[in-house]
């Protein structure tokens, strides 16, 4: 099997959600479920709310589900949604 490079669009609920404590609750669930080397970006939305973007890399044999349904349940998030997914070549 190979790697997959995963991007998930994680929604806050509101644009006064603390962005910071939801990248750092992301990374502990994204590391928790295997994913390797998560990193963050911000991106506006509308209206002062922003998307964060998280990046990881993830074996193909494991389950993206799990990372997914338990990134739906930090604090103050709205929606999370898979972006893009792609094998890793090289």
């Amino acid at each position: 099997m190979g790697t997959a490079l995963i991007k998930i669009k994680i929604m806050p609920s509101s644009p006064e959600a603390d962005l910071e404590e939801i990248k750092e609750s992301a990374k502990e669930k994204i590391l928790s479920g295997e994913g390797e080397k998560p990193n963050f970006k911000e991106e506006p939305v509308a209206f002062g709310l922003k998307a964060i973007v998280a990046q990881f890399s993830l074996d193909e044999s494991k389950e993206l589900d799990s990372i997914e349904e338990s990134l739906k349940k930090i604090k103050d998030v709205n929606s999370v949604q898979v972006i893009d997914m792609r094998r890793a070549f090289g």
